[in-house]
């Protein structure tokens, strides 16, 4: 018997397997996932989890019965080795599985340093998976000294849990700033502050040249000449799509698993979504690495394997939590040339993007009311005009009037 097989059992598998089953699909439906664990949710690892703020069990995406009460063959701990386009048969574990449409939702992995530069060393981390997690937890304990080696929202959030842990961190960035990729100047100078607040030491515009010791880690060597004493590492340089395996079996490749905006591969039965999946976004083609584009995006794959035939529009929002910090992120600032500043209550405060006169993103930082009525305004393509947003008495709940 075939059927519809999902790969990858992370928050896109999870949420594309419980919509074809809300949906009307009653065929047969196997959700493969590489880690041990029924699919659980990331974003807590690296905070509350890693502080012991929230058990394992909290982290499940659906308590474990779910996935039985709705008749979903589970497979965890299976790896998929290839996919036979001619027979649409996966192989997973040595066995050949048939299918009538696959869905690929093998998500993202942390980049790492590579061996030559240490990074195969004794207590050098990622921070992306549970086990990863669960190997770090024991070695974060106070007086501890940390090396952080990127300067993104992973990197930044890694400090922040560290220094809450007592421990003595250190935070390199090869660029001149932190969040430079992703974030205006105002940001970083945001989070740099808060983070120096903190006791954190962040160096910027230095990169790393690699990681010293024998077997274990005992330092970082910059690429200046400098030296780190470091009892850890946590690396925080990115992630990259889970594409071989689609790349293996001739699927078209741009930055991840090219998709149309029904989330369809280059192959009529195969599928993608979550953050392996670049799909068209207006004029250009776009990979998002959110929550919230994995839920949305393979909420909208279910109904097209249906016959939905529905476009996927992305309304992009992100957040990340840092110390008593949320920041909350709607949109994408690509091409952004003007950065309004508007403060709030209590210390809140927001940075506005605009190309010319168009509302592009916001970053809020301890302003959900900011957040929620600028992500509205770029999803209804409205642009107030700068001086108002930036005016502390303008009431933006009125700016969604008329």
């Amino acid at each position: 018997m075939s059927g519809i097989i999902i790969v990858g059992a992370g928050q896109a598998g999870a949420a594309l397997a419980a919509k074809l089953r809300s949906h009307g699909y009653e065929g047969r439906l196997t959700l493969i996932g590489e880690e041990p664990q029924p699919p659980y949710q990331r974003p807590p690892l690296s905070k509350a989890y890693l502080l012991g703020e929230m058990e394992l069990e909290r982290l499940y995406l659906r308590a474990p019965s779910f996935w039985e009460e709705q008749s979903v063959d589970l497979r965890l701990g299976a790896t998929v080795t290839s996919i036979d386009r001619a027979a649409k048969t996966v192989t997973v574990d040595g066995v050949a599985l048939p299918y009538d449409q696959l869905a690929l939702t093998t998500g993202s992995r942390a980049r790492r340093l590579p061996a030559a530069m240490g990074g195969d060393l004794g207590n050098v981390f990622t921070v992306r998976t549970l086990a990863d997690v669960d190997q770090m937890a024991p070695a974060m304990s106070p007086g501890v000294r940390v090396v952080i080696v990127g300067g993104g929202y992973i990197g930044l959030e890694a400090a922040a849990v560290a220094a809450k842990m007592g421990l003595s961190v250190t935070l390199i960035e090869a660029a001149p700033r932190i969040l430079q990729r992703v974030a205006a100047p105002e940001t970083s100078a945001h989070f740099r502050t808060l983070h120096a607040g903190h006791g954190v030491t962040i160096l910027e515009g230095i990169g790393l040249d690699r990681l010293t010791g024998e077997g274990q880690v005992t330092g970082a060597r910059l690429a200046d000449g400098r030296e780190i004493p470091a009892d850890l590492v946590i690396v925080g340089i990115g992630i990259q799509p889970n594409a071989e395996l689609a790349e293996a079996a001739g699927l078209a490749i741009t930055n991840g698993i090219e998709t149309d905006a029904h989330g369809r591969t280059s192959d009529p039965h195969i599928w993608a979504a979550g953050d392996c999946a670049s799909f068209p976004h207006g004029a250009v083609r776009i990979r998002l690495e959110s929550v919230g584009n994995a839920i949305d995006q393979a909420e909208c794959v279910a109904e097209n394997m249906l016959g939905v035939a529905r476009d996927y529009v992305a309304r992009p929002w992100f957040w990340s939590d840092q110390y008593d910090t949320k920041l909350q992120i709607a949109g994408l600032n690509t091409g952004y040339d003007r950065i309004v500043t508007r403060h709030g209550d209590e210390g809140a405060v927001s940075f506005w993007y605009y190309a010319g006169d168009r509302l592009l993103a916001i970053d809020a930082m301890n302003d959900s009311r900011a957040y929620m009525i600028g992500k509205r305004l770029i999803e209804a393509g409205r642009s107030p005009a700068p001086v108002v947003i930036a005016d502390p008495a303008t009431d933006l709940k009125a700016l969604l009037k008329g």
